[in-house]
């Protein structure tokens, strides 16, 4: 073998075996002898997968210096892909730039490019350029940037694209039909996806699943269930698509049972299938399930793999096991904003709150980036624990962050200042906000009646321009709980006047109102609205049961609570309490051994 042969063969070899230090050292100690297009390729495929950047544009320069490779399509396309994989989109758009005669896989990996960064103008922009050139796209180029249409904003993108589509004739192309399908299904243009799904004369178990996952995205729930059960074969998106749609549309059990057919039917789940169904297990508190789900996560050695650990964490905290989330948190070796959060948000809603503030400082040493739903997480801490001072800090960062327009962080603000007493400070960024939504609203009004501002309250809520059911329990639970039962009843009254239909939360706020002044008739018509309504929750359940035992009528208390299916914490202390109210010793005693 030459010389010239041989080096180009360790190089290919090194890379190969994935050591690019050692392979690099031999390119820039050949001096003049020439290197193959072909082994340029293996070491920037290299640096793509080792994210070299650095060594890269080694490559890059070497490249440049060989008057040969300078306008090697090829290579040039390689060293696009590799700064994009790489995380330069300058350097990929600058050899891009100096391409003189660009081909379709040139823009396709630069649109590409864009796309990956999250900056879907751009790939636009770029898209609508190249047709301006002798160079027509292809199918890879109309799947590309069809998935960057995926909202409401960029629908009518979607539809131009879709016209381009059948003028290229790519109209009943299996990938640009399955990219159409799910576009139109994310930007809710479900009937639309169904449309051409039906139009497709050979429809794959990939267009199937994006139909599947496109009704689940709308919360399609019945179609989505109808599709899944046609579907000629289901594979593991199929199964995953359908446990999500039930999951994430509040059909929790069902989510569960679909789960559980799946393993029967000897499909393995994957990384996507396991962060779909924890949250159906956090959502039912079915610690359990959610234990026997992290042992099978442990057979299959998807740990550590942050999305199934976050969520696994995430499933922990909300069935109340946050040791066990902290543990499973300690142990990853990688962790991004959203495992932060979702450990964060453990300790905020399950305690010991004080480690929710720790954490978050912790967090910020780490050099972690604090997003929109860690200012959320953190801020009912605060407010749990009065932290007024901890509280400022956090508004401090909100504001270094640029995240002072968000509405829900703004809302949350505002809900912190309130509990800690700090409500001149809360109106006061209610009224710099320049356009406050409903949910805004309503958090200033149940700020002042938490702090019994009771006119204050009643006059915000009468400036409202548009009212909901919060913003009305607001204003009920704040007289309610402040003793003026009476007027809490007569702000209910006019509720029922207008448009806005009272939901769980009016009655477990107007509930309470009854049990104060004995009202077990009002009580019991209220409970056969309840029934009618369909809200009898465990929440509102247990409010019922606490104003039955408070309005005198015991034995109906009792037949309530016996009727749940799992009564909480809240529900068995409404009980026992409701026992000892009524000199039931004896009987308070028998529930408070059977709740342990």
């Amino acid at each position: 073998m030459s010389t010239i042969a041989h080096l180009n063969q360790n190089i290919k070899t090194l890379c190969i075996q994935g050591h690019l230090k050692e392979a690099m050292h031999i390119l820039l100690t050949a001096h003049d002898l020439p290197v193959h297009s072909s082994t340029y390729i293996h070491l920037l495929q290299a640096c793509i997968e080792n994210k070299a950047l650095s060594e890269g544009k080694k490559v890059h320069i070497h490249i440049n210096d060989r008057v040969t490779f300078a306008t090697h399509s090829f290579l040039q396309n390689k060293l696009i892909n590799m700064y994009d994989k790489c995380g330069s989109l300058v350097d990929a758009r600058s050899v891009f730039d100096n391409m003189t005669e660009p081909n379709v896989f040139s823009w396709n990996m630069i649109i590409s490019a864009y796309k990956r960064h999250g900056l879907p103008h751009q790939a636009f922009r770029l898209f609508y350029q190249m047709q301006r050139t002798a160079v027509k796209p292809d199918h890879f180029t109309l799947s590309t940037v069809l998935p960057v249409c995926g909202n409401v904003a960029t629908l009518n993108h979607g539809f131009q694209i879709h016209g381009k589509t059948i003028r290229c004739g790519f109209q009943f192309h299996d990938i640009v039909m399955n990219t159409l399908i799910a576009m139109y299904a994310k930007c809710g243009r479900i009937e639309k996806a169904r449309e051409l799904f039906d139009r497709m004369p050979n429809a794959n178990v990939v267009s199937w699943n994006a139909m599947i996952t496109g009704y689940a995205q709308n919360g399609v729930l019945d179609e989505l269930l109808r599709l899944f059960e046609d579907i000629p074969q289901k594979n593991v998106v199929s199964w995953t698509a359908v446990i999500a749609g039930c999951a994430q549309n509040g059909f929790v059990e069902k989510a569960l049972e679909f789960f559980k057919q799946m393993q029967l039917a000897g499909i393995e789940a994957d990384s996507s299938t396991f962060a779909s169904i924890l949250p159906a297990c956090a959502k039912m508190g079915a610690l359990e399930r959610g234990m026997e789900i992290h042992q099978k996560i442990i057979e299959r050695r998807f740990l550590p793999h942050v999305v199934v650990t976050t969520a696994i964490i995430d499933m922990y905290t909300k069935c109340g096991s946050i040791e066990k989330a902290h543990k499973l948190f300690d142990e990853m070796p990688q962790r991004n904003v959203v495992s932060w959060t979702a450990i964060i948000t453990g300790y905020a809603q399950n305690g010991p709150v004080h480690k929710a503030l720790e954490l978050f400082n912790q967090m910020q040493l780490a050099g972690e980036k604090v997003n929109t739903s860690t200012f959320v997480s953190i801020l009912p801490a605060c407010a749990k624990m009065g932290a007024l001072e901890h509280g400022m800090n956090v508004h401090g960062k909100i504001i270094e962050s640029g995240l002072l327009s968000n509405d829900v962080v703004v809302t949350s603000l505002i809900n912190m200042y309130a509990k800690c007493a700090s409500i001149s400070k809360a109106r006061e960024i209610f009224d710099k906000m320049p356009q406050a939504n409903v949910f805004t609203w309503t958090a200033m009004i149940t700020g002042y009646a938490q702090n019994g501002f009771l006119d204050e309250a009643l006059s915000l809520f009468n400036e409202m321009p548009d009212r909901n059911a919060v913003s009305w329990n607001a204003v009920i639970a704040g007289y309610a709980q402040n003793g003026q039962v009476e007027k809490a009843m007569e702000i209910f009254k006019q509720m029922q006047l207008t448009d806005v239909k009272p939901d769980k939360l009016t009655f477990a706020s107007i509930l309470p109102a009854c049990s104060k002044i004995g009202a077990l008739k009002q009580g019991m018509e209220f409970h056969q609205k309840i029934i009618e309504m369909g809200f009898l929750s465990d929440v509102v359940a247990t409010s019922l049961i606490d104003m039955y035992a408070k309005c005198g009528s015991i034995k109906k208390a009792r037949e309530l609570f016996d009727r749940m299916k799992n009564p909480d914490v809240a529900s068995w202390n409404a009980m026992i309490s409701g026992y000892a109210m009524h000199g039931h010793s004896q009987d308070a005693l028998k529930l408070f051994e059977l709740m342990k």
